[in-house]
C-alpha cells in the first residue's frame, strides 16, 4: 500500500448460494488509487456488479462473501476493514466515504416526491445539524454542479429527461463529498449524445472534487476513452489490469483481446463476432444475475 492508494481489495471472493453455487467473484484482488478512475469491464454476467455490490456490503441473499477483505484509506489516515464494521456503521460508510450510482439509477428516483424533497431527505439523515435553509441551498448547488439548475428543485421525475434523472442521481451520490463513487453502467439506456455529456461531466467532477471511481461497464472502448486504468473479468476473475493505453495497444490476456475484438470497427474489413464465456451462463440456469 502506499500513501496514493485507496482502496485495497484482497483475494476477494463471492458465491451465491444456490444448486449447484455459483461463483460469481472468485480471488478478485485490486487496487484503486485516489483520484483515478478505474474502468471494470467484462461481459454481462462476468461478475462485475456482483463485486461492486459486496465491495458496498449490498448484497442479498442468496449471495455470500466468502473470503477475502477489503481495506478503505481513509483520508484522515485511517485504514478502514470493510468487512469489520457494524450495520450501522456501513450504512453511515455508504454515503459519506464512498457512493454508488446504481444501474438503471435514473429510474430509481420517487415518482411522487419532488427531486428537492429526495436530496433534502440525504441531508437530514446523514447531517442532521444542518438547517432547513443550508439543506435548501446545498441542494441547488448540488443540481447547478451537474447541469440540471437549482430551478429544477421542485420538479418530480417524470418531468425530467432520462438524462437529467441520472444527472440528479449522480448530485445525490456526490452530496456528502465522498472519496469513492461506484458507477454501474450509468450510461445505459441513454442516447450517445447524452452519453457522451455524462461521462464528460464525471471526467469534471473527478478533476475538480477529487474523488476516486470504479466505473462499471462491458463498453471496453468507452473504458479505453474515460480511464485511467482497467480492470478486465471474465468468469468471476479478475484476468487483467493495466492502464487504459496498454489494453489498448498490448493487452496480454487472450481474453481482452478478444473482447476488443467483439467491438466493429466503422473502416476496415468485416470480421467475426467474438464473445467470451463466462459465469453468466451459470448464474443464468441457477436463477441469479453475476
Amino acid at each position: 500500500m502506499t500513501n496514493d492508494d485507496l482502496l485495497t481489495v484482497s483475494s476477494f471472493s463471492v458465491t451465491y448460494d444456490v444448486e449447484p453455487p455459483v461463483e460469481a467473484v472468485r480471488d478478485v484482488s485490486l487496487t484503486l488509487r485516489r483520484g483515478e478512475i478505474l474502468g471494470l469491464a467484462g461481459e454481462s454476467g462476468c461478475g462485475k456488479t456482483t463485486l461492486a455490490y459486496g465491495l458496498q456490503r449490498l448484497l442479498k441473499p442468496p449471495a455470500v462473501i466468502t473470503g477475502g477483505t477489503a481495506v478503505f484509506h481513509d483520508e484522515s489516515g485511517e485504514d478502514i476493514d470493510l468487512g469489520l464494521l457494524g450495520e450501522e456503521e456501513m450504512r453511515a460508510f455508504r454515503w459519506d466515504k464512498a457512493s454508488m450510482v446504481f444501474q438503471g439509477a435514473m429510474n430509481a428516483l420517487n415518482p411522487v416526491t419532488s427531486i428537492g424533497r429526495q436530496l433534502d431527505d440525504v441531508f437530514t439523515t446523514h447531517r442532521r445539524g444542518m438547517s432547513r435553509a443550508e439543506r435548501r441551498e446545498e441542494a441547488g448547488k448540488l443540481l447547478d454542479i451537474v447541469g440540471v439548475g437549482r430551478d429544477r428543485l421542485k420538479s418530480y421525475p417524470h418531468e425530467l429527461s432520462g438524462g437529467m434523472r441520472q444527472r440528479v442521481m449522480i448530485a445525490m451520490a456526490l452530496a456528502l463529498k465522498p472519496q469513492l463513487m461506484i458507477m454501474d453502467e450509468p450510461t445505459t439506456a441513454l442516447d450517445v449524445l447524452v452519453q457522451r455529456e455524462i461521462l464528460q461531466q464525471i471526467s469534471e467532477l473527478r478533476t475538480e472534487f477529487g474523488f476516486s471511481v470504479i466505473f462499471i461497464t462491458h463498453d471496453l472502448p468507452l473504458l479505453l476513452e474515460i480511464s485511467d486504468r482497467i480492470a478486465v473479468m471474465r468468469a468471476g476473475r479478475l484476468v487483467e489490469i493495466d492502464t487504459a493505453e496498454r489494453i489498448y495497444r498490448q493487452a496480454k490476456d487472450p481474453y481482452t483481446r478478444k473482447l476488443l475484438a467483439s467491438f466493429p470497427s466503422l473502416t476496415g474489413e468485416r470480421g467475426d463476432f467474438v464473445r467470451g464465456t463466462g459465469a453468466a451462463t451459470s448464474a443464468t440456469q441457477a436463477g441469479v444475475t453475476a
